[in-house]
């Protein structure tokens, strides 16, 4: 779907993005994670066709943004900005039937959209009254015009609630499911890290890896975590027992305990630990997250 080779931006002596290579598959939920400033509003802009790129190559379904073909396809792209700027004096209802006659789509669609994304009971009140949560469905809503076959989403869940991140991720698993690629930006890794089916780490302009988060987590090889739950009086014989984990670090509270240890250790940490039978309980594995992962990839 989005091939990315050799791609480099500067903003005069400032580099943006650097020879970044990437592929986004058709249909998939692909995550851009790093923090701000790291060139990823940079990157999507690229992708749109809204600044061209100093060096390297780009297409979208095999049409080079700006290209011959590139208006049509295009039509067919949904973006939402980080920073949404809509007319304070129009109703959402009014904004969205701006967008839509802007795009060339029916009318029509936009009260089902607005229904969808939970703003019909404000439809017809000004958008100056809305906060920024709304201002974000709204986004969301003209972003999804046209039924795209591209989403384009940069910073998509800012200013959204948990009820209101929950229905966005929500939608994008709808969308997914008819076919629709996503590429969203995000800093808030913990937001989307079981949300999407790849990720691309960028930090100062470079991709640094690209993956699903589990199969970056065994190419790294981090340290997993097993939690439990002590039973008054069994610290002794825990203990006894996972000291036969020699290469793995133990920590044992009053009534908590952690077994931190390598990815391959995961099935002998597990054994000793059940075989205690009710001394220990409320066994929880803890994978590293995508916090760890983006660290790990980016830090000397």
């Amino acid at each position: 779907m989005i091939e990315v080779q050799g791609v480099s931006r500067s903003f005069g002596p400032v580099p943006a993005v650097r020879d970044v290579t990437l592929s986004v598959r058709a249909g998939e939920i692909f995550g851009l994670i790093g923090p701000n400033g790291a060139g990823k509003s940079t990157l999507l802009r690229l992708l749109l066709g809204l600044i061209p790129p100093d060096s390297g190559d780009l297409t979208i379904g095999g049409v080079a943004p700006g290209g011959p073909g590139f208006r049509e396809l295009r039509r067919h792209i949904g973006y939402l900005p980080e920073n949404v700027v809509f007319y304070d004096n129009l109703s959402g209802l009014e904004t969205l039937q701006f967008f839509s006659d802007l795009r060339g789509t029916a009318r029509t669609a936009c009260g089902p959209l607005l229904e969808r994304l939970g703003l019909a009971a404000a439809a017809r009140r000004p958008v100056r009254g809305y906060s920024r949560g709304m201002r974000q469905r709204l986004g969301f809503a003209q972003a999804l015009l046209g039924e795209p076959r591209l989403l384009v989403l940069d910073e998509p869940a800012t200013g959204l609630d948990p009820a209101g991140i929950r229905d966005f991720y929500r939608i994008l698993a709808q969308l997914k499911a008819g076919g629709t690629t996503v590429v969203l930006s995000s800093h808030n890794l913990a937001e989307i890290q079981d949300r999407v089916d790849r990720v691309g780490l960028i930090r100062d302009g470079r991709i640094r890896a690209v993956g699903a988060v589990q199969a970056l987590r065994e190419e790294r090889r981090l340290p997993l975590a097993v939690d439990f739950r002590l039973r008054p009086g069994a610290r002794h014989v825990v203990l006894q027992a996972l000291a036969a984990l020699g290469d793995c670090r133990v920590d044992l509270g009053p009534d908590r305990g952690t077994v931190t240890c390598d990815p391959a250790r995961r099935m002998a940490v597990l054994s000793i630990l059940t075989s205690l039978g009710d001394a220990v309980t409320e066994l929880r594995l803890r994978e590293p997250s995508l916090e760890d992962l983006f660290l790990a990839y980016t830090e000397p």
